[in-house]
Formats: structure tokens, sequence, C-alpha cells
């Protein structure tokens, strides 16, 4: 099985290196900047853009033309041309956001990029890309000193089981990182390792998974909340920067300690999701979790910030891969589903559950439990009911407009990321969005 996967190195560049790698930056920054000047220009006159393609035909043409662009054979053509190719993206997804074609939040119209507040980023589609040992190749920048060894790409593309797409480089925090994207070649298995196994997850803020497994046992993971244990030092570092000069020296040293700050935090909450999706994935064939409104609950002033300090939707992203390379599957209920306000003995459903309620008793049947422990529970009784579908998503799970049914999406067809969904069971079920637990 062919999957693109992600290999991210951070860098140890010499000053000579660091110079060419902020030269690589500002050239894709003013290719971009350029590039968007164009467009806005034809459109005015026109009422249509230049395309990637447009955009490098016009660039080579006056590259050559006009004395002041002689600096452009300094840094490696890709620069360029992925800076063309990143505003084109831009320009179609800002058009299909208008048109309501594309899901997520309403994108606005692409940006001139600032110096000062636009990340250095740049690209290299094509050209020399390698790695091995503690070393990096680039085209136009040569071989790089890595931070860490690169060992585990290095060997499958000795093997042959990896294909190097692109490297973008990026500058975080004062430091660089070099991300290759990989065609890689992964053993299909075909079974589990686990089969017929299957646990229930219930993402919270005041623990980061809720497990209950097929055989009932109940694991708890908590989570680093690594912004909470931050906030001191954070507090401290910007209150520094706030009382430097504009401009001056220690006002860019301020600003660098409270990058490096944020940088850990992120981090911190990474590596935690990681280890416990990649378990998750590894012990279980089946994982059913719930299909969180993250960015309507977040619109909640008092529980935004644990709510970001947990990454509900990284830990999404992250089981919808894991689990296919295990030959897993991730389902997610209903974003209605009453995971919280359902009995697991009974089936009963509240009418309300305020979230201060951290024991679910049950009016009906007299069961007392953890109000954590209860969804999880009703989230793995679910998979094991049936109802969800297998491994396709769409269908009348979601309210759609009158008389308009949205079409099924079978395995293979639905975009990266995109998972199966389960509809919910209990026809007394509210219309409610899912809480956070």
């Amino acid at each position: 099985m062919k999957v693109s996967q992600a290999y991210r190195f951070a860098l140890n560049p010499s000053p000579a290196q660091e110079r060419a790698l902020r030269s690589h930056a500002g050239a894709a920054r003013f290719a971009w900047n350029w590039g968007l000047a164009k467009c806005q220009e034809r459109y005015g006159a026109e009422g249509t853009w230049y395309s990637a393609i447009d955009l490098h035909k016009l660039w080579n043409a006056q590259k050559k033309a006009d004395p002041a662009f002689g600096w452009w054979g300094e840094n490696s053509k890709c620069a360029y041309q992925e800076a063309f190719r990143d505003l084109d993206r831009a320009l179609r997804d800002f058009v299909a956001s208008r048109k309501g074609e594309r899901s997520g939040r309403r994108l606005g119209f692409p940006r001139f990029k600032n110096r000062r507040r636009c990340r250095d980023s740049f690209r290299f589609g094509a050209g020399v890309m390698r790695c091995s040992g503690k070393a990096v190749t680039l085209p136009r920048l040569g071989t790089i000193s890595a931070h860490e060894s690169t060992r585990k790409l290095a060997r499958r593309l000795e093997n042959g089981t990896a294909r190097i797409l692109s490297a973008t480089v990026s500058r975080t925090a004062q430091r660089w990182y070099v991300s290759f994207t990989v065609e890689v070649e992964r053993p299909v298995t075909q079974r589990h390792t686990k089969p017929g196994s299957a646990v229930g997850i219930d993402l919270g803020v005041k623990t980061l998974l809720t497990e209950v497994d097929d055989a009932g046992n109940v694991v708890t993971v908590d989570g680093p909340k690594a912004l909470r244990s931050s906030l001191r030092r954070l507090a401290r570092a910007g209150r520094a920067h706030c009382r430097t000069a504009t401009g001056s020296a220690n006002r860019h040293k301020a600003a660098m300690r409270l990058a490096r700050l944020h940088a850990r935090v992120a981090n911190v909450r990474a590596d935690a999701l990681h280890k416990a999706t990649s378990d998750l994935a590894a012990q279980y064939e089946t994982v059913i979790a719930e299909d969180l409104n993250v960015a309507g609950l977040v619109r909640n002033r008092r529980l935004a910030r644990a709510i970001s300090d947990q990454g509900f939707a990284q830990a999404r992203r992250m089981l919808a891969y894991k689990t296919t390379w295990r030959s897993g599957r991730l389902v997610t209920a209903d974003r209605f589903f009453p995971s919280s306000k359902m009995c697991s003995g009974c089936g009963a459903v509240k009418a309300k559950l305020a979230l201060s309620e951290r024991t679910y008793v049950c009016t009906a049947c007299g069961l007392v439990i953890g109000r954590d422990v209860n969804a999880a529970r009703n989230l793995l009784k679910l998979a094991a009911s049936g109802a969800e579908s297998q491994n396709a998503c769409g269908g009348t799970v979601r309210p759609g407009l009158a008389g308009h049914v949205p079409a099924k999406q079978e395995p293979g067809t639905a975009p990266a990321g995109k998972t199966g969904t389960a509809a919910g069971q209990p026809a007394a079920a509210s219309r409610e969005p899912t809480h956070v637990h």
C-alpha cells in the first residue's frame, strides 16, 4: 500500500547556509507578492486572474528583461515555482469557499506577505533531495547538518520502499526544519494483529482519553495540559517583551524567547497525542470516537483554552491514518449522538446534562457511573450494534436540505483523513450538539 507520509527533521545550518535559507524564504515571499499583484491587475482589467503556469511564464520573461531582477539566480527556481503554485491553490480555494463547494470556515482573498509577520517557508519540488546519517541534501543549498538522525527515512530510501516527492523548509522559533513529503510503500496486512478488538474513546478536558474496550477494561489517559502548565512562563515572557523598545535588540531577544516557549507547548502536546493514538491503533482493530464540533466548542470562552490545550481535532486526524496503517478502522459517531446523556445500562436519555455533573446518575435504572466512562461505553455499544456503515460516510447521517439526500462515499473515494460515520440509534435522542466531557 502506497501512502504519503511526512518526515520532519530539525536542521543545524552554518551561518552561510542560514543566510541562503533566509534568501530562499525571501524569494518565495517575493514571488507570492509579485504574482498576487499581477493577478489583481488582470482581474481589474479582464475579470480573471493568472494560473500558476501563466505566472511562471510571465516571471521567466520579466526576470531576464528587467535588470532589477538580476538577483533571481541566487536562489533555486523551485522557490518561485512553488510559490506560484501555492498562490494558484489559494485563489482556487477562495473561489470554492465562496461558492460553498469547500467545507470548513469561509476563506478570504489571499493577502500580501509581510517580511516581519510572515513565516519563513519555501519548498523544493524537484532536484537532488536525500538524507543520510545526520545530514540532508537539498537543491542549491547542498548538504546541511541535521540536529537528529535521519536513519528512519534513509533506510527506506536505500531499500527502495520510499520516494521523496518534495521538501518544505520552514523556520519556527528561530530553528530551521525540513519536512520531506514521501511516498512510502507500507506492508499490507490482511487482518489486524488483534482481530475483533474494539474500544470506545471519550475525549474530555479533565482527562485526554477515557477508554472502554470490549473486555470491559477502563483506561484513562491524562493529557499533558502543556499550555496550562506553561501559562506562568508565557505571561512572564510576554510582559518582558512588551516592556522592550520597538525595534531594539532586546525586543528581538524577548520575541525569540516567547516563540521558543510556544513551540515547546506545541511539541509537548503533539508528542502526547502521537503516543496515545499509536497505542490505540496498535491494540484495537476498531476505534470508536465522537465527531466533535471543535470549532463550535471553542466559542465557549470558559472552555476554549482547555479544549485547545487537549488537541481534539489533532487526535482525530492521527487516529484516522494510524488505524488505516494497522488494517483497522476508525468509526465516528454522529455529532448529535447523545453519548453523555444516554444511560449505558438501560438506554434512557436525559433531556439535559450539565457539564459540572461528572457522575452520571440514571433516574430510570439507578446506575451510577463516571460521566466519561458512561460515554465511552455508549460509543463502544454503538459499533457493536452494527449501526455504523462499513468505512463509508455521508448518506442520511446528518440533516440536510429538504428533499436532498447526500450521496454515499465508499472506501477509496473519500478525501484523506475522512472516515466512516455511525448514525445514532435511539429515537428519543435529542438533536443537540455533543458536549465536551
